[in-house]
């Protein structure tokens, strides 16, 4: 009752206006007045600088922080002087008679020219370029292929995609979420590839959020995914070009944001999370090989430490007859039943691994192994673990780091805690019961509308699970309702389909 009364009695608070939608108001020919009405809008910003000009007839108004100098200097100041100081005359410039226009343009780093007697407004783009240099992504290094990656600069990222796609056919369409940070993002796809129903969809969502702020990649799926509260992560992100590109000619559409270098693939099925670019840079059988890897390690990291206390607690005779005196000798003298042990050890491990991520590089990686030696060692010696639940807890560890994506991997550890609990109270009853439970939720997922764990058919097998050479993959994902099927032109008649 408590929650519905504050529902009910919340606080009324004044809209926000986004700055594209402010209503016009009408500059002046008086020079102050336009020069006090941008300093009531800016609320007196210490950043906000005016410059007035030999004889205070004209001025120019700029964020001293966002704008570079030597671009006023070189596109204002130098043609200013060559055209006996009309400014009329200087090129590459806007105008506008609105001055919450000239707001909207200082925020985006230009330079607003006024001129006393003359009601409009000139501006010129000298913003300051703050970008970082073109890195590979720490998080998705591969041992073959290319090295660069995405940065915060959304222009330079959707360079790095248009370099690699030459076809008039990528469509960029831009948008802006949160009423005060209007952060830009990009919808990226290739037309003629991609479900024109997926995109519409899309859009829709995303003309939809309603929010202050969106400062992050993974603030905002939250708003446009199909299942919030769903373990599972719904978009692929990731930092690589490359990926990106492959994702996109196979239907699929990038979502590319401002002062972020993290991407968004969406819609996306489980199997594309353990995808990783050096499958295609590898020979196919190496290549299936290894991701058959990652898949077991999937099972692995999910029912291992369920299975060991499962074993331990009610299924003690599906343990060999050599192995068990060793088994009984190394659970004997620990005091807590195994779930504890469980538990606490993947709390460790949990602590471990936060603590390396946090503390700088070369600290966070010898934390990493001299504490899991020593708290390991002591932890086993104290009689508060087994030896044998420590070596199942590493090897879980190892198996959700398998994982390519760091989405799936977080999931993986969280998912880990339900299958402990129930196959501490139901035994191997407990661990089916679990993973029926996770089937069927998988089953039921979907990202942007489609089926997140598409049914496998045969075709498709030729690069989940498994991947066949390139020139057997002629189709692209049935799933995703490509107007484009094939893959190249040998298949397609004139119209573009078989």
């Amino acid at each position: 009752m408590g929650f519905f009364k504050q529902k009910k009695n919340q606080p009324v608070q004044e809209k926000v206006i986004r700055e594209d939608k402010m209503p016009p108001h009408q500059s002046t020919v008086s020079l102050e007045k336009n020069i006090r009405y941008i300093q009531e809008e800016m609320k007196n910003s210490a950043d906000l600088k005016v410059r007035l000009l030999p004889g205070n007839k004209q001025a120019m108004v700029y964020l001293d922080d966002i704008t570079d100098p030597d671009k006023i200097q070189r596109y204002i100041f130098v043609p200013l002087m060559e055209m006996d100081g009309n400014i009329q005359r200087v090129k590459d410039r806007e105008e506008s008679e609105d001055l919450n226009k000239a707001v909207s343009a200082l925020l985006e780093g230009k330079a607003v020219y006024l001129v006393e007697g003359d009601a409009t407004c000139y501006f010129f783009n000298v913003q300051q370029n703050v970008t970082r240099a073109i890195m590979e992504p720490m998080n998705e290094k591969v041992i073959k292929g290319s090295h660069d990656g995405f940065n915060e600069d959304i222009k330079q990222n959707i360079n790095l995609i248009r370099r690699r796609i030459q076809h008039r056919n990528l469509t960029i369409k831009k948008q802006t979420v949160g009423d005060y940070t209007e952060s830009e993002i990009a919808l990226v796809y290739v037309d003629g590839i991609v479900n024109p129903g997926v995109v519409n969809e899309l859009e829709t969502r995303v003309k939809n959020i309603s929010s202050d702020a969106l400062l992050s990649a993974g603030a905002f799926s939250e708003y446009i995914e199909d299942r919030t509260y769903s373990i599972f992560p719904q978009f692929l992100s990731t930092e690589r070009p490359d990926k990106t590109v492959a994702q996109l000619m196979e239907g699929r559409i990038a979502i590319l944001f401002a002062n972020n270098p993290t991407c968004l693939i969406a819609p996306v099925t489980f199997f594309a999370f353990y995808q990783s670019p050096d499958d295609y840079n590898t020979r196919w059988l190496v290549a299936t090989y290894i991701r058959l890897i990652r898949l077991f390690s999937f099972i692995l990291a999910i029912t291992l430490p369920s299975f060991y206390i499962a074993v331990v607690g009610f299924h003690f005779e599906v343990i060999p007859e050599a192995l068990i005196s060793p088994v009984l000798g190394a659970i004997r003298d620990i005091a807590y039943p195994p779930i504890v042990e469980a538990v606490l050890m993947v709390i460790v491990i949990e602590l471990i691994r936060e603590s390396g991520i946090r503390l700088p590089s070369p600290i966070g990686s010898t934390i990493g192994i001299v504490g899991g030696l020593v708290i390991g060692d002591a932890i086993v010696t104290a009689g508060l673990v087994s030896n044998l639940m420590v070596i199942v807890i590493a090897l879980t560890s190892l198996a959700s780091f398998v994982v390519p994506s760091n989405e799936m991997s977080d999931s993986l550890r969280i998912l880990t805690f339900p299958l402990i609990i129930l196959s501490s109270v139901l035994g191997f009853i407990g661990i089916a019961f679990g993973l029926l439970m996770v089937l069927i939720h998988l089953c039921r997922m979907e990202s942007l509308g489609l089926s997140y764990f598409t049914p496998i058919q045969f075709r498709d097998l030729k690069d989940t699970v498994i991947r066949v050479p390139q020139f057997l993959m002629k189709r692209r994902p049935e799933q995703l309702g490509s107007p484009r099927p094939y893959k190249s032109n040998e298949l397609s008649d004139e119209n573009g389909s078989k």
